[in-house]
């Protein structure tokens, strides 16, 4: 049984960039897309937007790509070689 992980990286323009790598097969995914303290479970704490800036950005940035120990090396490069270009 395979046994994945994630690598967390934060990029500006996330989404974008999930897409792009998308495109080029490579899977990706946003775990937690909202703060916590705007989630509705956390409504009573009465927290809104803009009251933990660092959080939310981070909620707008992260994405989780996937790694586990047989990942072959020449995918770990491609993985790399093309997020490097999606950002640049």
């Amino acid at each position: 049984m395979e046994h994945l992980q994630q690598y967390v990286i934060r990029v500006p323009n996330r989404d974008r960039i999930k897409q792009v790598l998308a495109h080029k097969g490579i899977g990706s995914a946003i775990y937690y897309p909202i703060p916590l303290h705007l989630q509705e479970c956390f409504a009573y704490l009465g927290h809104k937007h803009g009251d933990f800036p660092h959080s939310e950005r981070a909620a707008d940035e992260v994405l989780a790509l996937p790694i586990y120990p047989e990942l072959p090396a020449e995918q770990v490069e491609y993985v790399g070689r093309e997020l490097l270009a999606a950002v640049n």
